[in-house]
């Protein structure tokens, strides 16, 4: 049975410890000349909005996106070596990793805000890039809205993997804008409560699977396969 499982990086695999907020306040520093007034707003956006947010509540024009994604990625850079002392990977994580990398089938990558460049750093600070299929993930830099990244993890699974366009996908991720890209494309969803949002907060998004956090690795294979069998 064939899937496409798509991770989620911040607050579902690891925690930034805060560092996600000062790669956004360096790139906007080094953009705008001068620190924000306050820092970013996140929550499961793409980092195209992000950024746009953070210009447009200071009354500026928004850079050119090439200008913006190369600090952005400066900015991450510059920080993988403190996110890998203050950040931890979460419960469960590198297991839950391994096991869906080794199920015959099933191709295992990421849908994130981030941009590619920020990803592997957040990923490769612990480890985890190895873990997963990055060339066919998305990410911040592919589209604006979180649910058009998921035709373009699809696109890249059948062009670089030859992964059918019927094989259905499911995305693991910890807040309501991870159900509703799910919900917006007929793609499944995994919620997992451990970042801010609570898991009737989840429920409440439309997520009908809801996890504490990965730990039970069993289940959550469990679980992953449910989809695939649909």
């Amino acid at each position: 049975m064939e899937l496409i499982v798509l991770w989620d990086i911040d607050h579902t695999l690891i925690e930034n410890a805060g560092v996600s907020k000062e790669i956004y306040a360096a790139a906007f520093s080094a953009l705008a000349g001068g620190p924000p007034t306050g820092p970013a707003r996140t929550e499961g956006r793409t980092d195209r909005l992000i950024m746009r947010d953070m210009f447009v509540r200071h009354g500026l024009s928004e850079p050119d996106w090439a200008a913006v994604e190369a600090a952005l990625a400066r900015a991450g850079d510059e920080r993988l070596e403190v996110l890998g002392k203050r950040g931890t990977v979460l419960p469960g994580v590198r297991d839950a990793l391994k096991a869906a990398s080794a199920h015959d089938g099933w191709v295992s990558s990421v849908l994130t805000g981030n941009i590619a460049a920020n990803a592997r750093v957040k990923l490769s600070a612990f480890h985890l890039d190895a873990l997963l299929d990055l060339p066919v993930g998305a990410y911040g830099a592919d589209a604006e809205q979180r649910p058009d990244l998921v035709g373009v993890a699809r696109e890249r699974t059948q062009r670089l993997r030859g992964v059918r366009d019927d094989v259905p996908v499911v995305l693991v991720g910890d807040t309501p804008r991870d159900v509703e890209a799910a919900l917006a494309t007929g793609s499944g969803i995994v919620a997992v409560a451990s970042g801010v949002h609570s898991p009737e907060e989840l429920a409440a998004a439309g997520a009908d699977v809801v996890l504490p956090d990965l730990s039970d690795t069993a289940q959550l294979l469990r679980i992953l396969g449910t989809f695939a069998a649909r």
